[in-house]
């Protein structure tokens, strides 16, 4: 008799895999939290950003032995152990210039508190050879580093400059085997990864509906990720906030563009995402598709780019526009160097005011230029030499000072065979990672089929945050604003009625500006890519919302002709 076959192997459990930090500054006790609240087998701390990069770049001129986020070991000083007795292993990205120097700390911290670990680090970022002038140069590498160093045995994993989603793609290949043709499995990862990167804006923070649920601490997220890429979102039972199709959906429009969100291990196609509820706190993700990844790594790039300085006058009761016009005739004559000189006029006041700062409209004075002479005493002399001699009133919020440098961001893009992508392992092993064979070249996804409009029918002047969400953030110079709705009749109404025009209209500050919308409809979503609205990134201040954070709720307190059905 012959004998049956063997049976196939078990899949591999799933991976329970959470964050505890979204950012250089995120909440101290997050680790613990994490450790302690429940299960989990990798935990992910994502700590750079354009601006912290410049920040790190500015550390390691002072200090050739800096570059990395030293917070992390703080937090990792009071929970090692805690990790390892655990099984818990921990990948970030807080390396950020100086990953080797990192590691070697981690290993020195491990043994003067007496937990045993093995500390590997991914390098091969650094491209400033190839980019003279620039404070940083460093390439988005993928996940696949990692990979190689949690399956030599490593406990804690530290890089330099990763996309944000390899902290998740990293562990998630090392645990079910998964090779660079895995598209779709990838991309599952890469969605779940970028859901989970920025900490608690998964779990109701900085969430549009955050009057629908206790948001005062939002608990950190999880990813319980499935060997076929498809993933659920959730967060620790008994921590705060929220997590729902509307928290995952905002999380995922966030600094993203079109259809394609392209990586180095893959470029996932956001227009597959399907998100379905899983039971309270939990969000489903599936049906996500993968591309071949492109044929180049982006690089950011940072350099100084000259000084800055600033002054804000404060205009209290009658003829605001007219004290406003005094200032500018009067320091005309000192600002005729400056490269660059801004006025930005706020009225933050109102008439026949209760108190005296409600009475009150602020004067924003920015001056840029290359040598800091020409911003430094020639703003500040002038405009404190101003106090007995000005408008009635008159003060300023702080005395300018002499000056500060400003930085500025820039892409750029490199053949990714040509970036020595490494992990180096605790006993000094050095193993080559190989790009994906296979590339793609991007071109346009062709327009997705809008939804039928809604019958004409009564229409009342209202915010479109009564239909809408919002959520918007920075890319270099550009911005984007993701706008979503939650029910189909809603859909059908914002895919017609939210156009590039109507949308410049809203926000009279991108009409000049090229101004882009893509269409999500399995998210009910619109994203708009808003291109120069943040000059030279983040690091120039070049709008008093630098990252474009609040660009999204401006957008939804804007009136419009809202159908009266769903208010």
């Amino acid at each position: 008799m012959t004998p049956p076959p063997p049976s196939p192997p078990a899949p591999p459990p799933p991976l329970r895999i959470g964050n505890f930090s979204g950012f250089y500054g995120d909440r101290a006790d997050a680790l613990h939290e994490m450790l302690t609240g429940g299960a989990l087998d990798v935990l992910t701390g994502d700590y750079l950003a354009e601006l912290t990069m410049l920040i790190l770049g500015r550390d390691r001129l002072k200090d050739p032995s800096a570059g990395y986020a030293r917070t992390f070991l703080r937090q990792l000083e009071q929970c090692l152990g805690l990790a390892r007795e655990r099984g818990v292993r921990i990948v970030t990205n807080a390396g950020g210039l100086n990953p080797a120097g990192l590691a070697d700390a981690v290993r020195e911290l491990a043994g003067r508190v007496g937990v045993p670990v093995r500390v590997a680090h991914v390098e091969g970022d650094d491209l400033g050879d190839r980019f003279p002038g620039s404070l940083t140069a460093h390439a988005y590498l993928g996940g696949f580093g990692i990979a190689a160093c949690l399956r030599e045995g490593a406990d804690i994993v530290v890089t330099g400059r990763v996309t944000d989603a390899a902290l998740v793609t990293g562990p998630a290949a090392a645990h079910f085997g998964w090779t660079p043709h895995d598209h779709d499995r990838l991309a599952g990862a890469v969605v779940a990864g970028h859901v989970l990167e920025c900490g608690t804006q998964a779990t109701g923070g900085n969430y549009a509906f955050f009057r629908e649920a206790d948001v005062r601490r939002p608990g950190f997220p999880l990813a319980e990720l499935h060997a076929d890429g498809s993933s659920v979102i959730t967060k620790h039972p008994g921590t705060g906030g929220l997590v729902d199709v509307g928290t995952v959906t905002a999380q995922l429009l966030y600094e993203t563009t079109g259809a394609r969100y392209a990586g180095p291990d893959v470029t996932a196609r956001l227009d597959t995402v399907r998100l379905t509820r899983d039971g309270p706190d939990r969000v489903r993700i599936d049906g996500v598709r993968g591309e071949a990844p492109p044929p180049t790594l982006k690089v950011g790039r940072s350099r100084l780019g000259g000084f800055r300085n600033e002054v804000v006058f404060v205009l209290t009761g009658l003829d605001v526009e007219a004290k406003a016009d005094l200032v500018r005739e009067q320091l005309a004559g000192a600002l005729t160097k400056a490269a660059d000189v801004r006025w930005e006029l706020v009225r933050t006041d109102r008439p026949d005011a209760g108190t005296e700062e409600t009475a009150s409209a602020l004067l924003r004075l920015v001056v840029r230029d290359p040598d800091q002479a020409a911003v430094g005493r020639a703003l500040s002399g002038a405009a404190v030499e101003l106090a007995l001699g000005s408008y009635p009133g008159f003060h300023v919020l702080a005395p300018p000072g002499k000056g500060a440098p400003y930085g500025v961001f820039e892409a750029a893009y490199v053949p990714r065979d040509e970036v020595a992508h490494t992990a180096v392992l605790d006993d000094g092993r050095r193993i080559p990672v190989l790009p994906a064979g296979d590339t793609l070249v991007l071109d346009e996804v062709s327009a997705p089929e809008l939804p039928e409009p809604l019958p004409p029918g009564p229409v009342r002047r209202a915010p479109l945050g009564l239909v809408a969400g919002a959520r918007s953030g920075d890319k270099g110079g550009d911005a984007n604003v993701g706008v979503w709705v939650r029910t189909d009749e809603a859909w059908r109404w914002l895919a017609h009625t939210l156009t590039v025009d109507r949308f410049r209209a809203l926000l009279p500050e991108t009409a000049e500006l090229k101004v882009t919308r893509h269409v999500l409809p399995r998210l009910r979503a619109l994203n708009f890519v808003v291109e120069g609205v943040l000059g030279a990134g983040v690091a120039a201040q070049h709008r008093f919302d630098p990252q474009a954070k609040a660009l999204g709720e401006w957008l939804r307190s804007r009136h419009l002709d809202l159908p009266e059905a769903f208010l």
